[in-house]
């Protein structure tokens, strides 16, 4: 087993759990079918995570054969330019630039052209990276949304809902365990984002991923100040139950 580089079985197995876990604890929640998503997202990319390590063959060749032509063409035009300037008489110094200008104009076209083809493969890698790594960007604040009308001081039962008020449907503990499933499915999209750049180099690609995981880290980091402020609520209230029971044994 390697522990240098994420294995995208065991993401899955951790996705898998915790959509069961999901599941089980809320059933007929949204946040389940997110988890779902999750899921399916996850085990897209252990697939596309290895196709864009994987050299495109038919893109190699293509371009390989694309650049030996241009290259070809161009020495057989110099030789055939080189030749028949043996046969005519010596070119003015205005000709002359002339030549020289359209010689370096053909020389600038044909690196480009070879550039392209060249770095071909990684953007078209690069384009297929990012494009996962946009659907796990939507994924994080699809989470998010659902974790935002959650409030912790809600479940205290103080204050008069509205008409527009989101229902008090889960017990303090139940909404502990909802933003913790929460937590969970944002660090692990940042993972299945990961697995897109350990064996793809991209500048651009780990940048992108590098954003994800700052996304996810921080609304990771709002959920669990609901959570600890969930904490705090419970220890005053058991604090607060103890208290007479303290008072009735002195």
């Amino acid at each position: 087993m390697s522990y240098e580089q994420l294995d995208p079985d065991k993401i899955i197995q951790t996705v898998e759990t915790l959509h069961r876990r999901v599941l089980e604890r809320f059933p007929k929640s949204g946040l389940a079918g997110v988890c779902q998503k999750l899921l399916e997202i996850s085990r897209a990319a252990r697939q596309r995570s290895a196709a864009i390590a994987s050299p495109l063959v038919s893109v190699r060749l293509l371009s390989g054969l694309i650049i030996t032509l241009i290259l070809a063409s161009a020495v057989w035009t110099g030789w055939i330019v080189f030749h028949e300037g043996d046969n005519q008489d010596t070119l003015s110094a205005v000709e002359l630039i002339q030549v020289l200008e359209a010689g370096l104009n053909d020389v600038v076209l044909i690196g480009a052209t070879v550039f392209f083809l060249v770095t071909l493969e990684t953007r078209i890698k690069r384009s297929r990276a990012l494009k996962a790594i946009h659907e796990l960007r939507s994924i994080a604040h699809i989470i998010d949304m659902h974790q935002l009308t959650k409030d912790p001081e809600r479940s205290l039962g103080k204050g008069q809902d509205t008409k527009s008020s989101p229902k008090r449907t889960m017990t303090e503990f139940e909404l502990s365990r909802y933003l913790d499933y929460c937590s969970e499915m944002l660090s692990i999209t940042g993972k299945v984002a990961a697995l897109y750049v350990q064996s793809f180099h991209d500048s651009a690609a780990v940048s992108a991923v590098n954003e994800l995981e700052n996304l996810t880290t921080s609304l990771a980091r709002k959920v669990w100040q609901k959570i600890v402020v969930l904490h705090t609520f419970e220890e005053a209230k058991t604090a607060k139950q103890a208290m007479p029971l303290q008072s009735g044994a002195s």
